[in-house]
Parts: structure tokens; C-alpha cells; sequence
């Protein structure tokens, strides 16, 4: 069967990219709020796969400061840490990296729940990029 335009339809224009062409990236920095949510919307025409950064950097204010970051994918626990939280007058991180191919049609969504005693936060941030 051979797909036919629809009787309205343009073609793209000469200098348009194509859109396997165009990687998608998405972030979302929510400072020094407690919990950062990004959504990556669905695509109708393909499965995409990503990798995906979620950063917390605290400040260190009191002796026995502690820090911890919770990382949820579509509801489900990714992964979770709490850390003492370092270098006293300087700022400290917790970090994680993973990948997810999101299929065809679905959207991902993806929570960082973040905690700080004796510690301030200073920004939360979660980052996808597709590869």
C-alpha cells in the first residue's frame, strides 16, 4: 500500500531538519525547592531513549549535617541515598545518572524527592537528553 498526502498537505521546507534528526532535551532546575518533576511527553511516531542527570547540591551549616536524594520513574523507586553531607563552608552533591528508552506513545515522568538536615539546599536538578 503506498501512503498518499493529504490533499492539503505541504511538504517541508528545504531547510527544515528531519525530525530523526533533532534530539530532544529537557530540564528543569528547581533551585532550592525540595522535590524537582519533570514530564517528558509521549511521541506518536517513535520510541525515544534517554539519559538522564538528577544533581543535588547542599551547603554544609551544622556539625552531623546529612543530606539524601529519592529518585522515582512513572511512580516506581529508582534509586535512593542519604550521605553525610561534606566540606564544611563549601557545597556538597549527591548524583545520578541512568538511562530509559520511554516506548512509542508514552510519556515519562520522573520525581526527585530530595531531604536536608544541617544542610541547605543550594539547586535541584534534573536534565534528559536523547541519544
Amino acid at each position: 500500500m503506498k501512503k498518499v498526502p493529504a490533499p492539503n498537505a505541504r511538504p517541508p521546507a528545504p531547510d527544515a531538519p528531519d525530525a530523526r534528526d533533532v534530539r530532544e532535551k529537557w530540564h528543569v532546575d528547581a533551585g532550592t525547592s525540595d522535590v524537582a518533576t519533570l514530564t517528558i511527553p509521549a511521541d506518536a511516531f517513535r520510541a525515544r531513549r534517554f539519559e538522564i542527570d538528577c544533581r543535588l547540591v547542599v551547603a554544609h551549616k551544622t556539625a552531623g549535617a546529612r543530606h539524601g536524594m529519592r529518585v522515582e520513574v512513572d511512580g516506581a523507586l529508582e534509586w535512593a541515598r542519604r550521605a553525610d553531607t561534606e566540606n564544611p563552608g563549601h557545597t556538597d552533591s549527591i548524583d545520578y545518572h541512568f538511562r530509559r528508552e520511554i516506548p512509542l506513545g508514552r510519556p515519562m515522568k520522573i520525581v526527585v524527592k530530595t531531604e536536608a538536615r544541617g544542610a541547605q539546599r543550594v539547586r535541584l536538578v534534573i536534565e534528559a537528553e536523547e541519544n
